[in-house]
C-alpha cells in the first residue's frame, strides 16, 4: 500500500486539486460545497492520504470545469504519439470501498503523460464481490469496458448483465452503475472515459 501510495504522490494529484483550487480563490468548504464531498476527505485527497477513485474525480474536475484528463497530464510532454509498453505501471491507484475498508479496484492509466486528449483509457482489476451501495456510481460523460478475463456482474440503472471475457459495454454513465467481480479469477479489463468537452 506504500508502494502505492508514494506513486499517487508521483502523479501529484493532490497539488494539482490544490492548484486549481486556489488559482480560483476557493476555500476547502467551497470546493466541498460544490462537489457535495466533505471537506475532511477533500484536505485528505490534497495531501495525498487518501487514493480517489475516478467518480470522486469526476465531481472535482466538474466543479472546476477542467476535463478529467488535467490530472493525468504532464505539461511537460506535449507528444502527438503516447507509447505505453507491456509492464510500464502509471499512476496506480487504489480506490476502497466506503465503510469496508477493502479496495474495490486498482486502475493504471494508458494516457499518462498525454496533453490535451478527451479520452482516458485504463487497465482495471476487480476486488469488490458484494454489493454494497457506495459502489454504484453516476457521473457525467461515456463509458466503455472489455472485459480481458474472469467474470464481472455490472449494473446500469435497473439492467444487470453478466460479463465474459471477450465481452464488451458501452454505456451513458449519468446512469447509476457498478461492477463486482464474479468466479474465481480476479477480473481484468480495459476501460475509457470519454468526457464530452462542450459539457464540462
Amino acid at each position: 500500500m506504500e508502494n502505492i501510495r508514494e506513486e499517487v504522490k508521483e502523479f501529484q494529484i493532490g497539488m494539482k486539486i490544490r492548484n486549481l483550487r486556489q488559482e480560483r480563490r476557493m476555500t476547502l468548504q467551497d470546493l466541498a460545497n460544490l462537489t457535495t464531498l466533505s471537506k475532511p476527505l477533500l484536505s485528505q485527497i490534497e495531501n495525498n492520504q487518501v487514493i480517489p477513485p475516478l467518480a470522486t474525480l469526476l465531481r472535482i474536475a466538474k466543479s472546476f470545469q477542467v476535463p478529467l484528463n488535467c490530472f493525468f497530464e504532464d505539461e511537460r510532454n506535449d507528444t502527438k504519439c503516447l507509447l505505453i509498453r507491456a509492464g510500464d505501471q502509471h499512476a496506480r491507484q487504489l480506490r476502497s470501498a466506503h465503510g469496508h475498508g477493502s479496495q474495490s479496484y486498482t486502475y493504471n492509466s494508458r494516457a499518462f503523460g498525454k496533453t490535451h486528449h478527451h479520452m482516458e483509457p485504463f487497465d482495471v482489476e476487480f476486488f469488490a464481490d458484494t454489493w454494497s451501495e457506495e459502489l454504484m456510481v453516476r457521473h457525467d460523460g461515456e463509458e466503455f469496458l472489455y472485459l480481458l478475463e474472469g467474470q464481472l456482474e455490472f449494473r446500469h440503472g435497473d439492467q444487470v448483465i453478466y460479463l465474459e471475457p471477450g465481452d464488451s459495454v458501452y454505456y451513458d454513465s449519468t446512469e447509476p452503475h457498478g461492477y463486482i467481480a464474479r468466479g474465481t479469477i480476479r477480473p481484468r479489463a480495459i476501460a475509457v472515459l470519454y468526457q464530452n468537452p462542450n459539457r464540462i
